[in-house]
């Protein structure tokens, strides 16, 4: 399942759905408005396999890796961000559900980093 966060544009989650992407949003068909970080983690926690798609920079570390979940921080513009996300999606290292759990990843435009749960080191991934 693929979560947005509530700072996600309207317009960027209508270009993930016209793309055939499915998304949920926090603060319309999960949680509620102004949700603050540390309720996103529980709640994260309660649906099946999801990753989290959000803005917030302080959503990244290590310290965020669980099997149960990945959460992505993308740091580009708010108009850049389905584009960020269809990319992500399609990078081989994170094409799957199962190569996504477990991770915290932050997106830019010049790569990927990113953090695996058993990992004991930040990665360094490239474009494909």
């Amino acid at each position: 399942m693929n979560v947005l966060d509530e700072n996600i544009l309207e317009s960027q989650r209508q270009w993930l759905q016209s793309w055939r992407i499915p998304v949920r949003q926090i603060g319309q068909e999960l949680g509620h408005k102004g949700m603050q970080d540390e309720e996103i983690i529980p709640l994260l926690l309660t649906l099946r396999r999801p990753t989290l798609f959000t803005r917030d920079l302080g959503l990244y570390g290590r310290s965020l890796c669980h099997a149960r979940y990945s959460v992505v921080v993308l740091a580009v513009g708010q108009y850049e961000v389905a584009h960020f996300i269809r990319r992500f999606l399609r990078h081989t290292a994170f094409a799957t559900q199962a190569g996504r759990m477990g991770a915290a990843v932050r997106v830019m435009h010049t790569g990927l980093v990113a953090w695996r749960l058993k990992a004991g080191r930040e990665l360094r991934l490239a474009w494909t």
